[in-house]
């Protein structure tokens, strides 16, 4: 090593302000004068108690100090001080800072330091919520018989790039803060008495404190998953199932809101090439139930689990994770939220990056910024999208209106978030495909007009591609569709829901035997897929020639859709069963009593032929003009 490089054990400080992009949004000169006057605060603290400011690049701060606990009095120092000083400060623009503490190892060179312990230090940080202080296990056990103040142990975090866990203590201060010295009386014999039967009390409460925690928190011993008893074999990658998260909340209705976080944690999972994860149609075959871990991995064939519970009350959010390694039975990491509810998706990000760290020792940073998704900046708008994607698919028209209504609902909410932009263009082409539409052409125009201004927002978003192809290819240029779903392909390999969707215009493009291969690949990143597989899947066969296939794949569905009547009517009819063709017809138009064949005509068939062949076996069945 150079000379001018040497090691050294240092007290580390680091600091940022939480929502410094908002501050700068909404006003950056005074943004800037009140972050200047506070550092200039801090500065003057961190030499009080000896120590020295490293750097102060932006909003952040990392500061060094001989001594570990010169280090806490100054951030408490710090946090007091800051605190007087936001009270005389409109709410909307009081600045409050985050503080990190760690005792470790770093490399020295000149003025500046580097290494684990710094990492560390800043991963701490993260923890802290505002106006709060988090600090590493190594510094509470230096300073927890020196200073008389409150600490809340936080567990053990993964850090990337740190082979060993982390312990994180969150300390009490201002109004919660424990009281730093005891004032010392000489006790009489009642007081002896009294203070006997108060240290026999609190050994009961301990006690039986101990005795909860035991039986009823402490995480229950998990058997380890067998391996060799798994219904699909594990991947050559990190495998992973996110299982419903619980609604913890006292309001029932809150579920499709708990249900909307963890979708995004698995949509936002599945954009990591490196990972393989279960969809979630077939994790959410679980939610309610009283399952075993190991028994989801067997079933599921992946090694890592995922769970976790929401409680939302009013403007706050508590939200727990854990993260199991199956095949062990091991917790390798669990983690509590407490946060406002509109920092809902900064915890949602925390989570899938600590899954990343977790799952692989280093990501691209490339990668990282790649599938990092915008969240809306109002919460009301992501409420009004998770009920227009639930009215969705309910798959009838009045539903189909009211997805609509809730998806403009959020883009009025917030018009710079692209998700909304990006479920809007299905609306109007469900409309022409089921027949529900009094002008399809009009219908195809607004879903273009709609998946242009989510491209325009988002355009590296997979879903934006995915969007376009699916418009283009009722808008019959097939072209511009394979082009963008193989777009979406190259950002996300690893959603079943896509891959099995874009075997739809495979199908249509006359490339029934990929589509065949595509779908078995999505069914089996979706053990307990939805049954639309199933309808999809016989559509090809169906399409390749495959009838008998066709109908036993078809079968298959327990709960047949309207499009699975009209795939087992042209296959009866090919398989010259006509009654039974027109046994399926009339459930058929139970179901959908707009259907006829015009609608049949509306369908983006690449080959005329084909397209005729479906058209000719459905008049057969008995299906109106």
């Amino acid at each position: 090593m150079p000379e001018n490089y040497k090691r050294k054990l240092t007290a580390i400080l680091s600091a940022d302000v939480e929502g410094y992009s908002r501050l700068m949004g909404e006003d950056e000169d005074a943004t800037i004068r009140t972050l200047t006057s506070y550092r200039e605060l801090m500065s003057t603290l961190i030499q009080k108690h000896r120590g020295r400011v490293i750097d102060a690049p932006g909003d952040n701060l990392l500061a060094e100090f001989l001594s570990v606990v010169d280090a806490v009095r100054c951030a408490v120092e710090i946090q007091e001080e800051l605190r007087v000083r936001n009270a005389e400060l409109p709410e909307n623009h009081r600045m409050e800072f985050r503080i990190g503490i760690n005792l470790g190892d770093v490399v020295e060179e000149g003025e500046r330091i580097y290494g684990d312990g710094v990492n560390i230090t800043a991963r701490v940080e993260g923890l802290a919520e505002r106006g709060g202080i988090c600090i590493s296990g190594t510094v509470y056990d230096s300073i927890k018989n020196k200073l008389s103040l409150g600490y809340e142990s936080l567990g053990e975090h993964t850090v990337k790039n740190i082979k060993e866990p982390v312990r994180v203590y969150r300390m009490r201060i201002g109004p919660e803060a424990a009281t730093p010295s005891v004032r010392e009386e000489k006790a009489g014999p009642k007081r002896k008495q009294k203070a006997t039967l108060a240290i026999v009390a609190i050994l009961v409460v301990a006690t039986g404190a101990w005795a909860i925690w035991n039986f009823y928190f402490r995480p229950p011993p998990i058997e380890p998953a067998s391996v060799e008893k798994m219904a699909y074999p594990l991947p050559d990658k990190p495998s992973i199932a996110v299982l419903p998260f619980a609604n913890m909340s006292d309001d029932p209705q809150q579920e499709y809101f708990v249900d909307g976080i963890t979708n995004d944690i698995i949509t936002a999972l599945s954009e990591f090439k490196f990972i393989f994860i279960i969809a979630s149609t077939s994790s959410f075959a679980y939610k309610g139930k009283p399952v075993k871990v190991q028994e989801v991995s067997e079933e599921l064939g992946v090694r890592y689990v995922l769970e976790g519970s929401v409680q939302r009350t009013g403007d706050r959010m508590r939200i727990n994770a854990q993260l199991i390694d199956a095949t062990t039975g091991k917790h390798l990491w669990a983690e509590r939220y407490d946060r406002e509810a509109k920092r809902l998706f900064d915890i949602q990000d925390e989570i899938v990056e600590t899954i990343v760290a977790t799952l692989a020792f280093e990501v691209d940073a490339v990668e990282r910024e790649r599938v990092a998704r915008k969240g809306p900046e109002n919460l009301d708008a992501y409420d009004y999208w998770l009920r227009g994607r639930d009215a969705w698919f309910r798959w009838t028209k009045e539903a189909n209106a009211e997805a609509g209504s809730l998806y403009q609902k959020a883009i009025e909410l917030d018009p710079s978030w692209a998700r909304p932009y990006c479920y809007m263009p299905w609306v109007p082409v469900n409309d022409m495909r089921m027949g529900w539409s009094e002008n399809p052409e009009k219908s195809l125009e607004l879903a273009l007009q709609w998946a242009q201004k989510c491209y325009a927002l988002d355009p590296n978003d997979y879903k934006t591609h995915w969007t376009l192809g699916y418009v283009y290819l009722y808008l019959r240029d097939f072209d511009r569709a394979i082009s963008e779903y193989e777009r979406a392909l190259a950002l996300n390999s690893n959603d079943a829901d896509f891959l099995a969707q874009m075997t739809i215009a495979l199908t249509l493009m006359g490339r029934p035997e990929q589509a065949i291969a595509q779908l078995k690949k999505a069914m089996r990143m979706n053990p307990r897929h939805p049954s639309w597989y199933w309808t999809v899947l016989g559509g090809a066969y169906y399409e390749r020639g495959r009838y008998d296939e066709a109908l036993a794949t078809l079968k298959q569905n327990n709960k047949p859709s309207f499009f699975d009547h009209r795939n087992l009517a042209a296959v009866y009819i090919q398989l010259g069963q006509l009654e039974e063709a027109r046994d399926e017809v009339s459930k058929l138009l139970e179901k959908n009593p707009h259907f006829t064949l015009k609608a049949v005509n509306n369908q983006p068939y690449k080959n005329e032929n084909r397209l005729q062949r479906l058209i000719n076996d459905l008049r057969k069945a008995g299906v109106p003009e």
